[in-house]
């Protein structure tokens, strides 16, 4: 089943088109399904489809609301275990029965500005690869911060003037970024994905959900984008530093 309103990513599973919302459309704010099963030991539920991004790779999981006839209640976390995604629901609340048809809302501000950073953080893939040639190594975000290592020689308060300027150079250019999914055969023939480490994926993972800035940066990726890289609006590199020989962190924060 399709999303309303926004096309579908090519090569998108039909899977994930019907139960992963988030990774079809990452602007999708609210939408309807059913409680699949009910965790009351652990205060939460799981149902037949979701916009709650669960966490992982670095980005945090959404917050939000669940709202059913009689009742509602705040989703605290949402996370993916044995295969499922889970809403954990505030423990003062009451919980859906399995089967109750329930209104899932993002808390949408929290969600845009997490997009708007994760998005930044491949902007600085893409500039460190470019103008460097290194890949990241590691790194994490909160909304509106993050982080990035990458294996340099050294660091430096003008280095990361210079890397905050290339930045914000490339989201003023206005890439279009662009999600698809592509098979693993064409993905382990891509050099663009081998050098994000693409190939260390587990093979059955097939296919990749690949996040593209075009001309910029391309990267297998599960987590939520903006539409354009004017979107993030402005960057500010708030530190630099050595975590030892051949690692050094880049710190950012995202500028209303």
């Amino acid at each position: 089943m399709a999303v309303p309103g926004r096309p579908v990513p090519a090569g998108a599973p039909a899977e994930l088109v019907a139960t992963e919302l988030f990774s079809v459309d990452a602007y999708l704010r609210e939408f309807d399904a059913s409680v699949e099963e009910v965790d009351a030991t652990g205060h939460r539920v799981a149902l037949r489809r979701t916009a709650f991004y669960p966490g992982g790779g670095g980005q945090p999981h959404d917050l939000g609301t669940l709202r059913w006839s009689d009742g509602a209640a705040p989703v605290r976390k949402a996370g993916r275990e044995n295969g499922r995604i889970w809403h954990w629901l505030d423990a003062s609340s009451p919980l859906p029965d399995p089967g109750t048809e329930v209104q899932g809302i993002l808390d949408w501000d929290r969600r845009h500005l997490t997009m708007r950073t994760h998005t930044a953080l491949h902007i600085l893939c893409g500039v460190m690869w470019a103008d460097h040639g290194v890949a990241v190594t590691g790194g994490n975000m909160d909304p509106g911060k993050g982080r990035l290592d990458f294996p340099l020689p050294s660091m430096s308060a003008e280095f990361g003037r210079e890397v905050e300027a290339r930045i914000n150079q490339e989201i003023a250019a206005a890439h279009e970024i662009l999600v698809e999914f592509v098979g693993r055969e064409i993905a382990d023939e891509d050099h663009a994905l081998i050098r994000t480490a693409a190939n260390l994926i587990p093979r059955e993972i097939d296919p990749l959900r690949v996040i593209d800035i075009v001309g910029l940066d391309k990267q297998a990726d599960g987590g939520t984008h903006v539409l354009s890289t004017v979107e993030v609006g402005r960057v500010r590199v708030t530190g630099t530093e050595s975590k030892g020989k051949g690692n050094k962190r880049v710190r950012l924060e995202v500028l209303d």
